[in-house]
């Protein structure tokens, strides 16, 4: 077999296999628990946050562990309604991932209003109807950077800089551009921004959410204490290790 969609899913790279093994094996405590067996791997973790935080010029603290891209989609789009109860309008585009069109039409069911921004026959947005879609009652913008099925690249630049301007949160799903683009979170100035690991050689099962300082985020999941109280759930400390290793060693 000649194995050619690496934008469906990527390959687990060897030498990340091997940095996760033992966290499989001999060190398979919860990093949550209090005695040392469990809680010396926080800094294992923390070493990984700080891997996938350089490969998009983010900090640290900005990043937070998901199971998967969906679950980071899910989570920015959670996090900016919750923050701004008073506004009930999303933009996104009609070409968006599923995890992104379908928790949209599922808030229409709860009476939000969502615009969904066409493509040229080129697969582009026209910016036009960007600017003329946001609203007073606008509370985020959710927009690809890469479709997943066409390979065409959205002006995230240029599509940040409207939401600055026009004082709305920006989402963005980086799913398929990272480790193939170089991403830097400052320039343009993103908001929210989602990663899953099976995309760069890092196993199936873990994502991550950048959400930039002082943006506003609010747990999608609740339960304990962990991900700094924002993403409740027992870490999956291999899988962690493994999303952290692949930006390592692949980039």
């Amino acid at each position: 077999m000649i194995y050619l969609d690496h934008n469906a899913t990527t390959p687990v790279l060897p030498e990340v296999l091997e940095a996760m093994m033992p966290y499989f094996t001999s060190e398979w405590g919860n990093p949550s628990s209090t005695y040392k067996f469990g809680s010396k791997l926080k800094s294992v973790i923390e070493t990984a946050r700080e891997q996938v935080a350089e490969l998009i010029g983010a900090q640290s603290r900005e990043i937070i562990f998901t199971s998967c891209g969906t679950e980071s989609n899910n989570t920015a789009i959670h996090a900016a309604l919750q923050a701004n109860p008073g506004k009930r309008h999303i933009v996104t585009s009609a070409v968006e991932h599923s995890s992104v069109l379908n928790y949209c039409l599922a808030l229409e069911k709860e009476g939000y209003r969502v615009t969904y921004l066409p493509v040229d026959r080129e697969g582009l947005l026209k910016f036009a109807d960007l600017e003329e879609a946001i609203t007073d009652e606008t509370a985020l913008v959710s927009l690809m950077w890469a479709n997943n099925e066409t390979g065409i690249l959205f002006p995230v630049t240029e599509i940040a800089q409207v939401c600055r301007t026009r004082g709305v949160l920006f989402h963005c799903d980086a799913v398929q551009v990272a480790g193939k683009v170089p991403i830097n979170v400052r320039t343009p100035p993103l908001d929210y921004l989602s990663l899953t690991g099976h995309k760069f050689h890092a196993p199936k099962g873990i994502g991550a959410l950048y959400v930039r300082r002082h943006t506003p985020v609010k747990p999608y999941l609740h339960g304990g204490h962990q991900e700094r109280n924002l993403r409740g759930g027992t870490e999956n400390v291999a899988l962690i290790v493994g999303n952290g290793q692949s930006r390592r060693v692949s980039h």
